[in-house]
């Protein structure tokens, strides 16, 4: 897997907005898993369902997503890098190369996002998708999406965060 990194880190902050334009493109060439995950692209619309009797039972819940060992570790990395970020260092040994650059030249930009973002609340595991993982992170002062994969070495080699939409 080609490295990559995409800093939608930016969208977060409005007043930055003209530097926000190169990630949006960025990030326009990743498919949208968040949104509408691969499993439901080839669906057809849905019909609208039929009015629910008094005596009908009330819907099943959705299936969970089930957690496999490599997206355990890949929750475990992401705590470690938001954690990182929150306390002003980022952990660069668990990232490739390229990626670690990458992140150390929007290092000013990224860290006071993180630690403005105040304490984890929550950390979902949404789904996998072309080799990286999707999860939902709930800070204290907002809800955001982030996906991370890995290169063959074991490195994180694509990074991604943005608002929940």
């Amino acid at each position: 897997m080609k490295p990559l990194l995409i800093a939608a880190a930016l969208l977060l902050v409005p007043a930055l907005a003209p530097t926000v334009a190169m990630a949006q493109v960025a990030a326009a060439s990743m498919p949208n898993s968040f949104d509408r995950p691969a499993s439901q692209a080839a669906r057809a619309p849905a019909q609208p369902a039929a009015p629910a009797s008094p005596a009908a039972p009330a819907p099943a819940a959705a299936p969970a997503v089930s957690m496999t060992p490599a997206n355990a570790r890949s929750e475990e990395v992401l705590r470690e890098i938001i954690a990182g970020g929150q306390a002003g260092t980022l952990p660069y040994a668990l990232m490739t190369e390229d990626l670690g650059g990458k992140v150390r030249a929007q290092e000013a930009t990224v860290l006071p996002l993180l630690s403005g973002l105040g304490a984890i609340q929550a950390l979902d595991f949404v789904g996998s998708r072309d080799g990286v993982d999707m999860f939902a992170v709930t800070f204290a002062t907002g809800a955001t999406q982030w996906v991370i994969g890995f290169d063959d070495s074991g490195k994180v080699a694509a990074l991604l965060f943005r608002p929940a939409t």
